[in-house]
C-alpha cells in the first residue's frame, strides 16, 4: 500500500495571513471613530448614530478577534499535538462576530420600538458630522478589507461588519440631514431599524458558512461524488472510498480517500495522478490519499464511516 500527501506551498498559511496588515489598519481606524460616534450619539440621544456606533464596536471587536485568530493559527502550527494547528480559531471568530451582529440587530430594534410614542429631540447638525466622519472611515476599512473577504471567510467576517457601518453611516447621514431641515423626528428612529433589518441577512449567511465548516461539510463549490468519480476513472484505480472533503479555515481545502488499484498497476503513477487531479481541477492542495491492492478493502468497509 502507499501513502501520498499532496500540497502547494501556498497552503503553508491561510487566507486571512496575508491580510493581517490590512486588519491592523482596519482595526485602528474603527476604534478611533467608534468612540467619536459614541460620545456625540449620546450626548444628542441619537439611536441611529448609537446603532451605528454600536455596528464599529462590533467591528472593532471582531477585526480583534480576527487578527488574534490569525496569530493563535500561526503560533499552534509548531506544536506537535496539533496536527491542523488552530486555523479553526478564525471561523470561531467570524461565528462570534455573526452572533454580535445579531445581538446588536435585536437591541436597536427593541430601543426603536420603545422610543415609538415619545421619540426624543436629536439635533441634526452633530449627526450630520459624525456620520460624514464614520461614512468615511468606513469607506478606508472597505477598500482595505474587499479583496480579502473574496478568500477568507474569517476576513469576510469584518469586511461584512464594515460594509453593514458603511450603508449605516450613510443611512445616519440622511437621518441627520433630514432632522436639520425638517426637523422630523421619527427620521433617526426608522434610520436606526433599517440599519438592524439591513445586517441580519448578511449575517446569517455568515454565520450558515462558519458552522458549515465546523461542522466538516464539504465546501459548497465542490461536488464529493464527483470527486469520486472521477478518481475512480483515473488509469489503473477500480474503487474510490473513505473519502472525505472538508475546509480547515478559508482558503485551506483538505481531502482524504482510499483507491484501490490493479494487481499491475504502479502505485507512484496512480497516486500522482491522482494528487495532480486534485490540485488542478478542484484547487485542494492538501489531500492523504491511501492506494492499495483490491483484496487490501476488506478492512476499510468495516471501519468505514
Amino acid at each position: 500500500m502507499g501513502q501520498g500527501h499532496g500540497h502547494g506551498g501556498a497552503a503553508a498559511q491561510s487566507a486571512s495571513s496575508r491580510y493581517l496588515s490590512r486588519l491592523i489598519l482596519a482595526l485602528a481606524i474603527g476604534a478611533g471613530f467608534m468612540v467619536l460616534e459614541f460620545v456625540i450619539g449620546i450626548a444628542t440621544s441619537s439611536l441611529a448614530l448609537i446603532s451605528d456606533a454600536a455596528h464599529m464596536l462590533t467591528d472593532v471587536i471582531g477585526i480583534g478577534m480576527a487578527l488574534a485568530a490569525i496569530l493563535v493559527g500561526r503560533r499552534a502550527s509548531s506544536k506537535a499535538s496539533r496536527t491542523f494547528g488552530l486555523y479553526r480559531a478564525e471561523v470561531l471568530a467570524a461565528l462570534g462576530n455573526a452572533v454580535l451582529l445579531f445581538g446588536v440587530a435585536g437591541y436597536v430594534i427593541i430601543e426603536a420600538v420603545s422610543r415609538i410614542g415619545d421619540p426624543p429631540e436629536v439635533p441634526g447638525l452633530p449627526v450630520l458630522l459624525a456620520a460624514a466622519a464614520g461614512l468615511l472611515a468606513n469607506l478606508v476599512s472597505f477598500v482595505l478589507l474587499r479583496s480579502g473577504a473574496k478568500e477568507s471567510l474569517n476576513v469576510r467576517g469584518a469586511y461584512l461588519e464594515v460594509l453593514a457601518d458603511l450603508i449605516g453611516s450613510f443611512g445616519v447621514l440622511l437621518s441627520g440631514a433630514v432632522t436639520l431641515l425638517f426637523g422630523w423626528v421619527y427620521a433617526d428612529m426608522i434610520v436606526g431599524v433599517a440599519i438592524g433589518l439591513f445586517v441580519l441577512p448578511r449575517t446569517y449567511t455568515l454565520a450558515r458558512r462558519a458552522l458549515r465548516i465546523l461542522f466538516q461539510h464539504a465546501p459548497e463549490r465542490v461536488d464529493v461524488t464527483e470527486i469520486g468519480a472521477e478518481l475512480e476513472r483515473l488509469p489503473g484505480v477500480v474503487d474510490v472510498h473513505d473519502l472525505h472533503v472538508w475546509t480547515l479555515t478559508s482558503g485551506m481545502e483538505v481531502a482524504s480517500a482510499h483507491l484501490a488499484i490493479r494487481q499491475d498497476a504502479e502505485i507512484s503513477r496512480v497516486l500522482a495522478a491522482a494528487q495532480r487531479l486534485l490540485v488542478e481541477d478542484y484547487r485542494i492542495e492538501h489531500a492523504t490519499l491511501q492506494v492499495e491492492p483490491m483484496h487490501a478493502t476488506g478492512r476499510c468497509t468495516e471501519l468505514n464511516w
